[in-house]
């Protein structure tokens, strides 16, 4: 059994390589990259030498790699390097290259990157302040910082890491937009821009991406479905469409350049 919080990340991802960039079942992931790109566009060159971090599949890298010199797509999980590699090959991508490595310790030098870039991360290592001081220590002075990830709003009732936690037990802690403009703030890095959104997700197959055992993710629904009808409030502010639950995830796109 894992034992340490990189031992679950590790343990959870291997099981979701297969379904990480199914659009059926992990939508929010796939469905609104080309946002993440539109949003990465001013910063992009041909002469870029990219850094992904917490890469996954390396999905963002993949999809940036015809707009830059090179892409490096490093994670934690091989089995998530094995998949994206795959896909890389078979969409004729030859510079991408990944690499096995830990977010908060990058095995790079000092300002060897004009881009660094991370999805949906932030909230899963557990040393978010470590990682983004990395990324920011691997950036070449002016070099974009962007970071994409899952919120917390302000004010929000009831605690969504629970939640998260029984659906994926790697589920560190979601900070604020406040909190991670901070954290980039503090690693010596000017935040320049920000983009917020929210979605509405369907419940079902965002249990089905992380394979949730069926008797956690009847709790799950049990809970949401509870608060639908006035119970205590979850934090994933559930709704009812079509007849089917959903839930809510606040967005943040943040971009900000290298001292």
């Amino acid at each position: 059994m894992p034992t340490t919080h990189d031992e679950r990340i590790v343990a959870e991802f291997t099981k979701q390589a297969v379904t990480f960039a199914d659009p059926t079942l992990n939508g929010a992931f796939v469905n609104h990259l080309d946002r993440l790109i539109a949003f990465a566009d001013p910063e992009l060159d041909l002469d870029d030498v990219v850094l992904e971090v917490a890469a996954g599949t390396g999905i963002v890298g993949r999809a940036l790699a015809p707009r830059v010199r090179h892409v490096t797509a490093l994670d934690l999980t091989p089995a998530m390097l094995a998949s994206g590699k795959c896909d890389a090959d078979r969409a004729g991508l030859t510079n991408v290259t990944f690499t096995l490595g830990d977010a908060t310790a990058l095995p790079y030098l000092d300002k060897s990157y004009t881009l660094i870039i991370t999805r949906f991360s932030v909230h899963q290592v557990a040393d978010p302040a470590r990682m983004i001081a990395e990324m920011a220590r691997v950036g070449r002075p002016g070099a974009a910082l962007i970071i994409a990830d899952i919120v917390r709003p302000d004010g929000l009732d009831g605690d969504p890491d629970r939640i998260e936690r029984l659906r994926d037990p790697s589920h560190g802690t979601l900070l604020t937009a406040g909190a991670i403009a901070a954290l980039v703030e503090d690693a010596g890095a000017e935040v320049k821009r920000t983009d917020r959104y929210e979605i509405v997700r369907p419940l079902e197959p965002w249990l089905a991406s992380a394979r949730t055992p069926s008797d956690v993710a009847d709790q799950i629904r049990a809970e949401l479905t509870g608060e639908l009808a006035g119970g205590p409030a979850t934090g994933m502010r559930p709704v009812r469409k079509d007849g089917e639950l959903h839930f809510t995830h606040s967005y943040l796109h943040l971009q900000a350049n290298v001292g």
